[in-house]
């Protein structure tokens, strides 16, 4: 008999179950998204549309938990030591594909330690200024830089941030230079152009539309190919004068590393259900976001398409961990 139990055991092993999970309906407790940023950002405000969802789906706590810190790297690094059981997930920009490329000692191994899920949502990002800003046009601010070179600065939600690669393609295409001021976050970089500290940041989609309703900062142009939904009137970066200028800022969840196939595919399959609920997909839309609920192979596939572009950008840009 014991003999049985130990072949038995061996087989469900070859088949690729969880002994944690085998016997068990999954989820079989709480849940916790991390997200390797500080609250208010649109990595955070997604994760928590889909933590919300998931619990009244699935009637388990589901915990946001908010790591910020080096660009992202240090809650994504928690994350890919996390058991993988399905029960920890983490939400990232398209800064992780950036991060390989601008440091040279990462915590974790991006292919190796982390599981694709899914690929949430792409979304633009947004030029603003603040108010009190001279430049009311791309065309002015290009000629406002040219005349002042490395005199002012510009934020961003870390190294290798969607904010930074947005600023920096926009330098090269330009040939502007601005110094960077790099946050921990995306929250607190919006905190320091609404209250003046900086003059300069592209603002995500998903939480600028109230600030430029309300007056806090000024859009000058829209990173998609075409201008988006929630902002009609505010031109792309490339139809207001910078030709050929296009940046797409996306979000995706992954597990960690060796979590089993069909966990992942039921997470696959309940997050894909979330974000094309009728009233998510359309306050997605509204808010400048476009659902795209991939498969896991095909944000894989997405992946180390992206990775290898952000290692291009990263090389022609110069830019580092540190600058």
């Amino acid at each position: 008999m014991k003999s049985l139990r130990v072949l038995l055991g061996g087989l469900v092993l070859a088949a690729g179950f969880s002994p944690v999970l085998y016997g068990q309906a999954y989820p079989s407790g709480p849940i916790r998204i991390i997200v390797p940023y500080p609250p208010g950002g649109g990595t955070d405000i997604l994760a928590r549309h889909i933590g919300q969802k998931l619990n009244e789906a699935w009637s388990v706590p589901v915990l946001i938990d908010n790591r910020g810190g080096a660009s992202g790297t240090i809650g994504t690094a928690l994350a890919a030591k996390a058991a993988p059981d399905g029960q920890t997930l983490l939400v990232v920009p398209s800064a992780f594909a950036v991060n390989p490329s601008i440091y040279k000692n990462l915590p974790y191994d991006s292919t190796r330690d982390l599981a694709p899920v899914t690929q949430i949502a792409s979304s633009p990002l947004v030029l603003c200024v603040h108010p009190s800003f001279p430049t009311r046009s791309v065309k002015e601010l290009v000629a406002f830089l040219k005349a002042r070179p490395d005199q002012i600065v510009y934020g961003s939600s870390g190294h290798g941030s969607p904010p930074q690669i947005a600023t920096e393609l926009f330098k090269l295409m330009t040939g502007t230079r601005m110094i960077h001021v790099p946050y921990k976050g995306a929250g607190p970089a919006a905190v320091d152009l609404i209250a003046g500290q900086i003059p300069i940041y592209f603002m995500n989609a998903l939480s600028v539309v109230p600030h430029i309703r309300s007056g806090r900062v000024r859009p000058l142009g829209a990173t998609s190919s075409k201008r988006f939904q929630a902002l009609p009137d505010v031109p792309t970066i490339a139809e207001a004068g910078v030709p050929g200028y296009e940046y797409t800022n996306w979000y995706g969840v992954l597990a960690p590393g060796g979590t089993p196939s069909q966990v992942v595919g039921k997470l696959q399959a309940e997050i894909a259900r979330i974000l094309n609920l009728p009233e998510l997909r359309d306050r997605l839309n509204n808010e400048g976001a476009v659902v795209v609920a991939s498969t896991p192979e095909q944000f894989g596939a997405f992946l180390r398409a992206e990775t290898e572009k952000a290692a291009r950008i990263v090389k022609a840009s110069g830019m580092t961990a540190t600058n």
